[in-house]
């Protein structure tokens, strides 16, 4: 069975609200065998990471800096780049479909990203993008439940 690697981003700092979101995020996509890719800090990546964790998930942290150990303490593999937030974009470039979680310029640069090379971004929170320019997308989804749902159809369209 292929497995997919859906990227989870979202802000270093969040509330408790949103990370049982993540946390939810992280559960479901691990019980679809799915890959997670991340950008292994703390916040949204470190609930979604603990989630799939928790749940004998796969999920790959690409760190900005150069040292594995300031990825959190859930993530299956570490990545230290030493490029800084320049590594979003290889999260984006890994990632079949990208899941957003809340967050603010760097969540919303990155899924801007994410849209201009063609890949679906689902959003939960109040991020709003509007495309005109490029094959992405942009959908809003209510739940983890939700934004699961649609990313797993969004990435069998790529491979099937």
């Amino acid at each position: 069975m292929y497995r997919y690697n859906i990227g989870v981003i979202g802000g270093s700092k969040t509330n408790d609200h949103y990370c049982s979101v993540a946390y939810k995020i992280g559960e479901l996509l691990s019980e679809k065998n799915c890959i997670i890719v991340c950008g292994g800090e703390g916040g949204v990546m470190e609930c979604v990471s603990k989630g799939a964790f928790d749940h004998n998930g796969i999920v790959i942290g690409i760190l900005p800096g150069f040292d594995k150990n300031d990825g959190n303490k859930y993530l299956t593999i570490k990545l230290p780049t030493g490029i800084g937030y320049i590594r979003n974009f290889l999260i984006v470039r890994a990632s079949d479909v990208i899941i957003a979680i809340d967050g603010y310029s760097g969540t919303t640069s990155e899924a801007a990203f994410a849209i201009t090379e063609g890949k679906t971004v689902v959003s939960i929170g109040d991020m709003e993008i509007k495309n005109k320019d490029s094959d992405g997308k942009f959908i809003k989804a209510a739940t983890p439940e939700d934004a699961v749902h649609i990313a797993m159809e969004e990435v069998k369209k790529i491979y099937e």
